[in-house]
């Protein structure tokens, strides 16, 4: 498997991170995840977007998982 296929480009991480920074608030639109607690319409404030892509959130239930 080839990195590409795997991780988004560092162009497209650096325009999530210019979109989703430190501090501001975002709201679950949906999840496929049956092991989460988070439903649509929870809200959290964004930690940092990782190195992957990945957005850390603060959701305000309680929980910090990260959306990809």
């Amino acid at each position: 498997m080839r990195n590409h296929e795997v991780f988004p480009s560092k162009a497209a991480v650096e325009a999530r991170r210019a979109r989703y920074t430190p501090g501001c608030r975002i709201e679950l639109v949906a999840m496929d995840d049956p092991f989460s607690k988070l439903k649509p319409g929870d809200q959290g404030t964004v930690k940092f977007v990782d190195d992957a892509g990945g957005i850390h959130i603060d959701w305000d239930g309680g929980s910090s998982l990260a959306a990809v």
